[in-house]
């Protein structure tokens, strides 16, 4: 067997570089937030569908796309008892202030679709 020339390895590492997967740990830096927040946020999946994208014509209240502002006083208002719910009063008292702000914050970001 030959060994490849020097051009088609220097050629197959930039390819791999540009497709990500020969980055640095610094670049994998973010990933364990991203999957935390990720995952914090599937927890609302089961009511208000993946990513906030409730089902069209559901009662269940659509997240994606909301204002940051807007989702995080209602879930401050559920946790509070200032607004009435069947289960999410109990739900945001489970959670830090820090994570409401990351799932008000997570939300907003998401299109609506």
């Amino acid at each position: 067997m030959t060994r490849p020339s020097v051009s088609i390895r220097w050629l197959s590492g930039v390819l791999l570089c540009s497709a990500g997967l020969l980055s640095t740990p610094a670049a994998h830096a973010k990933d364990p937030e991203r999957l935390r927040l990720r995952a914090l946020a599937a927890t609302c999946a089961q009511c208000h569908g993946t990513d906030g994208r409730a089902v069209p014509g559901e009662a269940l209240v659509r997240l994606a796309g909301l204002p940051q502002d807007y989702l995080l006083s209602q879930l401050m208002a559920f946790r509070s008892g200032e607004r009435k719910a069947t289960v999410m009063h109990q739900i945001t008292r489970g959670y830090s202030q820090e994570q409401l702000e990351a799932l008000a914050k997570y939300f907003a970001a998401q299109t609506a679709q």
